[in-house]
């Protein structure tokens, strides 16, 4: 597993974004936002967020996915939030535990859209091994949000 060391999480979110092509979003008073853990583990909990929203998060008529991530402080006891936000179908609510499980993948997902069904077991497996947790809700306005807190 390697040793923990502490992580610039923004810098990791911004590198990432402008490989994808997503948008950033991040409170201008924010300040610094590292977590102490795996920096090529976290990177890979971002990338496979954002690939899946860039995947799969097309809304109706559009060429592109428009996904954002945004990164902000939260709680008492500091925590880190970061969210992946796209436009396109949304998880239903009966399926958002399910799409954590290794392999599975949505109905109607074709092969053509690449994937094996495995990113965001692994999301969840590295999130939880940081000892935070992830889930899967609508966002306002339609699309998907993963929201991860660390």
């Amino acid at each position: 597993f390697g040793a923990q060391e502490d992580v610039d999480l923004l810098g990791l979110a911004a590198e990432e974004c402008a490989r994808t092509g997503a948008e950033l979003d991040v409170a201008p008073d924010v300040g610094e936002l590292v977590v102490h853990g795996h920096a090529r583990l976290l990177r890979r909990v971002v990338r496979n967020l954002l690939e899946n929203a860039r995947r799969y998060g097309r809304g109706a008529g559009k060429a592109d996915a428009e996904v954002r991530l945004t990164l902000e402080r939260q709680g008492a006891v500091p925590r880190v939030v970061l969210a992946v936000e796209d436009r396109g179908p949304g998880v239903p609510r009966e399926l958002r535990e399910q799409i954590f499980e290794p392999f599975y993948r949505l109905p109607g997902a074709s092969e053509s859209e690449g994937g094996v069904g495995l990113g965001l077991s692994l999301v969840r497996t590295i999130v939880a091994r940081h000892g935070g947790t992830v889930h899967c809700e609508d966002r306002p306005g339609g699309g998907a949000r993963f929201v991860v807190s660390l």
